[in-house]
């Protein structure tokens, strides 16, 4: 067996995007801690030797933000030289999308956990991010790009949606997404044509404007589109 002298080390980068009904943001803790005090961050730590990466994964978003069974996907790691200052480090990145209202952060570090660099977990909008520390913009970039990719091949908007909502607030979600606009007329015929979504027959309540008709998706054609795929180009 060959030997080496080499030494490094594995963490784990999370990418929460949530949706709020209004725009897509980004989980971002602000670390009170050298390298980067002051700065912000994806929720991340070293894997600790008695744990495998998804259940690091959960305990960096339960430690560092007070989330708690969040399914999220690994999408690649990274390993510049460099990209920590105190020494080789792989990271291996993992992203998920979620409500944001469906789930409340709390701070952590009052429990005086290993991961209580953490001092402030906020949601951020992706599109007004600053520098991060390390090589978070670049790993943030990645994961949205898998996000946008995903997003063109699968449906999206079950879990971020409400169970009954217009189809403004679901070209919203895509736009919010994509970061386009679509016309209105061909987003609808789009949508249409997927089969994937049920008139309930209720409309709006209590708006200034005409109610607009209620939705809600197919549960059973849902499923198929997420393991068959689509082709989402308008």
């Amino acid at each position: 067996m060959v030997k080496n002298n080499f030494s490094y080390s594995v963490s784990v980068d999370c990418v929460i995007f949530g949706y709020d009904q209004d725009s897509l943001k980004v989980l971002l803790i602000k670390r009170g801690v050298d390298p980067y005090v002051d700065y912000w961050a994806l929720p991340g730590d070293l894997v600790h030797p008695n744990e495998n990466t998804e259940e690091a994964v959960n305990r960096v978003l339960k430690d560092m933000t007070g989330l708690e069974n969040i399914f999220t996907e690994q999408v690649k790691t990274f390993g510049d030289l460099g990209r920590h200052p105190l020494g080789r480090v792989f990271t291996i990145s993992h992203y998920s999308l979620l409500r944001i209202k469906d789930y409340e952060l709390s701070p952590t570090n009052k429990n005086n956990s290993p991961s209580a660099f953490a001092l402030e977990a906020k949601w951020h909008n992706v599109n007004r991010i600053g520098e991060l520390a390390f090589d978070h913009n670049k790993i943030l970039a990645s994961c949205k790009e898998k996000l946008v990719n995903n997003v063109k091949s699968k449906p999206v908007g079950f879990e971020l949606l409400p169970n009954k909502f217009t189809l403004s607030e679901l070209q919203n979600l895509y736009e919010s997404i994509l970061e386009k606009k679509f016309d209105k007329r061909n987003f609808r015929k789009k949508i249409n044509s997927m089969k994937l979504l049920t008139d309930t027959g209720n409309t709006q309540k209590s708006v200034s404007h005409r109610p607009a008709k209620l939705f809600s998706f197919n549960k059973v054609k849902y499923e198929i589109l997420k393991k068959t795929g689509f082709d989402f180009e308008i």
